[in-house]
């Protein structure tokens, strides 16, 4: 991956403060507020500062931030913002860092303060209560959609970090793909603990989340449960890894197949859908396309077959795991793949008695098509 100076990161995350402040200055609110802490995590406060959780960040329409964050030390190697104030100075009080912060400001042109919607009505109260000067908006449609529709496309630092999570992934998969020919892998907690290991040898922060490894006996659940056990994996028939890795606060997500033994006709038109639906819908995602679309042409794949998909073709990535959109058929037709879009293409079939098949890669909407990030595939032993 591109190594990034300390100047060129500075001015990634001032970039991206500057469009919430004209999205401020535009909407005539003096301010925004983003609180991460246990009660509720926000992945906009990384996006903007750097600074990875447990922070209030204070966003002025003049472009002017100030971050509060609970870990100081953490935070003066890590993350930009124009000022930093310990957490501890306030109490570790969210209320009491933005009422003190907001005191006496000159950055705000006003007093309209667009509060977190994840606030409880109770929590609301005590800011209008503390904030008694100010105008608070705590609403659905505010800066923070305003955030989370910027997260959707990708910036050069996020494609290259998503890029190199898809990297350390597909060197993951290769290595399980060979230790199962070689039968060292032989159970689900084998191959769990296996990609715990490489993950971070690949110089990556964490999993994306927790893997899912299920053999023929469980793999008929869209997302086993438990995760995975001692159970054989892969067993006689289907068994599914979904799996994903975090570098520098962006994941990847794949999920492969494997296909051991003598299959069932059954089984093997199964797996020839879920192939047939793949490919078909990855022609789909390209700039200017309906992402309605997408969706609709897995389905109708597998209703041509008697067959229903139980969940949407795919979603987008990023910082979180499931990020805005979803490659639903419940999407507006108006809503289109753009280049810098990084989403799943997961079609999947599942039966209690046959198994399940699931094959999903992570995919770069580009000006001229798309890039399959990863390389994730069904494998038949």
């Amino acid at each position: 991956m591109k190594t990034y100076t300390q100047d060129e990161m500075k001015a990634i995350y001032r970039a991206r403060v500057n469009r919430v402040a004209d999205w401020l200055t535009q909407n005539d609110i003096g301010c925004a507020v983003f609180i991460d802490n246990e009660e509720h995590r926000e992945p906009s406060l990384r996006y903007l500062t750097g600074h990875p959780s447990d922070a209030v960040l204070i966003v002025f329409s003049d472009g002017y931030d100030v971050l509060v964050p609970w870990d100081e030390i953490l935070s003066r190697k890590i993350s930009v913002s124009d000022r930093m104030i310990p957490f501890t100075k306030y109490k570790n009080s969210s209320l009491e860092a933005v009422k003190n912060v907001l005191k006496n400001n000159t950055h705000a042109k006003n007093q309209k303060i667009d509060l977190p919607p994840y606030l409880t009505y109770p929590q609301f109260l005590k800011f209008v209560d503390a904030l008694n000067d100010s105008d608070c908006l705590c609403r659905e449609n505010g800066v923070h959609q305003f955030v989370t529709e910027c997260r959707m496309v990708k910036d050069e630092y996020e494609i290259e970090c998503t890029r190199e999570a898809c990297r350390v992934g597909d060197k993951i998969i290769d290595k399980i793909e060979k230790q199962i020919k070689s039968g060292k892998i032989k159970t689900e907690m084998d191959v769990a603990l296996l990609i715990e290991k490489e993950l971070r040898i690949g110089g990556c922060e964490r999993a994306g989340f927790d893997t899912l490894a299920a053999g023929p006996s469980r793999s008929f659940a869209i997302h086993a449960f438990p995760g995975y056990t001692d159970a054989a994996w892969p067993g006689e028939g289907l068994s599914i890894l979904d799996f994903g890795v975090v570098y520098n606060g962006y994941t990847s997500d794949t999920t492969l197949t494997v296909c051991k033994g003598k299959l069932s006709a059954e089984q093997k038109k199964q797996v020839e859908l879920v192939e047939k639906a793949y490919n078909e819908c990855l022609k789909l995602y390209k700039p200017g396309a309906s992402i309605k679309a997408a969706c609709d042409k897995a389905e109708k794949i597998f209703a041509a077959a008697k067959r229903k998909m139980p969940h949407t073709l795919g979603h987008g990535i990023g910082l979180e795991i499931h990020e805005y959109p979803r490659v639903s058929s419940k999407n507006d037709e108006k809503l289109l793949f753009q280049p810098g879009m990084i989403l799943t293409c997961e079609p999947g079939l599942y039966d209690e008695a046959l198994g399940g098949v699931r094959w999903e890669n992570d995919v770069l909407i580009t000006e001229n098509g798309n890039e399959v990030l990863s390389n994730s595939r069904i494998i038949f032993i």
